[in-house]
């Protein structure tokens, strides 16, 4: 796929592949099975080193921080941050929403244009999203198997893009013991949980380092786009409330 860049801004023009592509919808282009839904080099190079350079100036006004787990403190294994009005966070209080970072106290920087416009063609959703979880995977970087079920309304997708590092994707149903199969997840590909596969088990069972050149100190980006609050709600969440969740 070819996406079409303006040189003179850092957002895109044509920045996404088009879904009326005679590839688009096809075996190889998009891989559909119960909601899990794979879009395999979604973003061209070209788009994911602007989408890298916004995330970059993102990471500059909202830092990079250790999450804890809920009770422990247990450090993990990521570093994340947030973009939108609402960011997830975790640690020994436990997972939640809320509109500023935890260290520095400022608001989340908004979410960027070329993001908006990935969630309004892979999502299918009338609302947009809330939150950008920005996930930051070293070489040694894991994520258990986990649900992404502290929302407040399921109904909209869950909508992630990969950049740099190959990350070994794990899958599983909605029961934490349900089989579960695993898949590559290379830099500019989007992977969308939606209908039954909105509370499927996923997580990273490992970074294959070395895979890409985009990153120059190694690892891998993800971005998680997410709606937090349902529809009559939406409207009043950057008014800065704490969506307190459970320890799941």
């Amino acid at each position: 796929m070819i996406s079409a860049w303006s040189s003179s801004d850092a957002t895109c023009s044509t920045v996404l592949p088009d879904r009326t592509s005679p590839l688009a919808g096809t075996s190889a282009d998009r891989a559909e099975r119960n909601g899990l839904i794979l879009r395999p080099g979604y973003l061209d190079r070209a788009a994911q080193e602007v989408l890298l350079g916004v995330i970059r100036e993102i990471i500059r006004e909202a830092p990079l921080y250790t999450p804890r787990m809920p009770k422990t403190g247990k450090p993990m294994s990521v570093r994340m941050t947030n973009c939108g009005p609402l960011g997830w966070m975790t640690d020994e209080a436990g997972y939640r929403y809320q509109p500023t970072h935890p260290e520095t106290g400022r608001p989340w920087p908004p979410i960027p244009d070329i993001l908006m416009r990935a969630w309004a063609d892979l999502a299918g959703h009338p609302h947009p999203p809330e939150a950008c979880l920005i996930n930051y995977y070293g070489a040694e970087a894991r994520m258990g198997l986990h649900q992404d079920r502290d929302e407040q309304d399921f109904g909209a997708p869950v909508v992630s893009l990969s950049l740099g590092d190959t990350g070994l994707f794990r899958v599983g149903g909605t029961r934490r013991g349900d089989p579960t199969r695993s898949f590559r997840l290379a830099s500019g590909d989007a992977v969308m949980l939606a209908g039954s596969a909105r509370l499927a088990f996923h997580g990273i069972d490992r970074i294959i380092a070395g895979t890409s050149t985009l990153l120059p100190e190694g690892g891998r980006i993800n971005l998680t786009l997410r709606c937090v609050t349902r529809v009559a709600d939406a409207a009043r969440s950057g008014a800065g409330k704490v969506i307190p969740l459970s320890f799941g």
